[in-house]
């Protein structure tokens, strides 16, 4: 948004709302398969046509989709934006996508409480809320993996691989990143740490990284005692999703079960001191309670929990990771 908006243009609930609709009706993927006059679009989608035309032409309006004659629609390049995967999971107001829209409506609470208030809307709070919804967890998981793209698997910041023979990601989801890390190395053997569900979901995904037999799976909480005596210990998405006091205990988790020279290396969720402000993270502040951190926050943190930062990089990606050794190891 450019600078000067008005507070109008700024509040705008409708267009967000009208690109969920779509998206749920899975209009884009009708017109993209050829169906494009409004009447046969309200037909396939199980919608009313002069309402789902007015919702069009609104987008239409703010650019998404084109519409070069009455009642006909078109894809334009930032409507093909709602036929990628993450774009179907993310909107669809009947799955996850419905979870994370809905949930602002809690965000006044928050503010005020300083909590999350995820279960003010939806009765219980996110993690249970998915635990007892296996459907939305699987969409989640799908969301958080592999949909993201290619995992890079260049994690550490100094040292090198040479003393790495076993990787433990924690909070892992279904793998995407450890069968990376393993396929780009023959040498190194990995766990997966995730809950049972996420974890069941994981097999076949190191099966088709040719990873499998070099993988072994701990479907537990993060919060119980992790496999011991690995070389690496990596957070990836995790520490974010955490207020401090939960935060904290995930990394002294890692901590005692590291080797005495172990690592543990913590990807996103940190900024660098010289950025600026952490993130809000606003999304999730209400879902979870979790936030980012600048890099001297989480010194302290890590500190707490028996861990010293050992470097911290900005890699070209542009992903900033955070590497630390137990504090008995320096």
């Amino acid at each position: 948004m450019a600078s000067g908006a008005s507070v109008w243009e700024l509040s705008d609930l409708c267009t967000p709302w009208c690109v969920h609709v779509v998206a749920t009706l899975g209009i884009a993927d009708h017109v993209e398969a050829g169906v494009t006059r409004i009447e046969d679009l309200a037909a396939r989608s199980k919608s009313d046509a002069e309402s789902l035309q007015r919702v069009l032409r609104h987008l239409v309006g703010r650019g998404l989709f084109d519409e070069p004659a009455a009642g006909v629609f078109a894809l334009n390049d930032a409507a093909r934006g709602l036929l990628h995967a993450g774009a179907r999971i993310g909107f669809d107001l009947d799955g996850f996508g419905g979870r994370m829209a809905y949930v602002w409506g809690s965000l006044l609470a928050a503010v005020r409480t300083g909590a999350p208030e995820y279960q003010t809307v939806f009765g219980v709070p996110f993690w249970e809320d998915l635990e007892a919804h296996p459907q939305i967890a699987a969409a989640f998981d799908a969301l958080m993996g592999p949909g993201h793209g290619t995992p890079d698997p260049e994690v550490l910041v100094t040292g090198g691989w040479d003393s790495v023979r076993t990787v433990v990601d924690v909070g892992g989801g279904t793998g995407s990143l450890l069968a990376a890390i393993l396929r780009a190395r023959p040498g190194v053997r990995g766990t997966l740490v995730d809950l049972p569900a996420t974890v069941a979901r994981s097999a076949e995904v190191f099966q088709a990284a040719g990873v499998a037999d070099r993988v072994t799976t701990a479907a537990q909480s993060f919060f119980d005692p992790l496999p011991p005596g690995g070389d690496l210990y990596l957070l990836k998405s995790v520490l974010g999703d955490w207020p401090d006091r939960e935060a904290t205990a995930i990394l002294r988790r890692c901590a005692d079960a590291a080797r005495p020279s172990g690592r543990v290396v913590v990807l996103s969720g940190v900024s660098p001191d010289e950025s600026g402000p952490a993130s809000p993270a606003l999304l999730m502040m209400v879902l979870v309670g979790g936030k980012d951190r600048t890099l001297a926050a989480f010194r302290e943190m890590a500190r707490a929990a028996g861990l010293d930062v050992l470097a911290a990089q900005s890699q070209g990606t542009g992903r900033f990771v955070v590497e630390c050794v137990t504090t008995t190891s320096r």
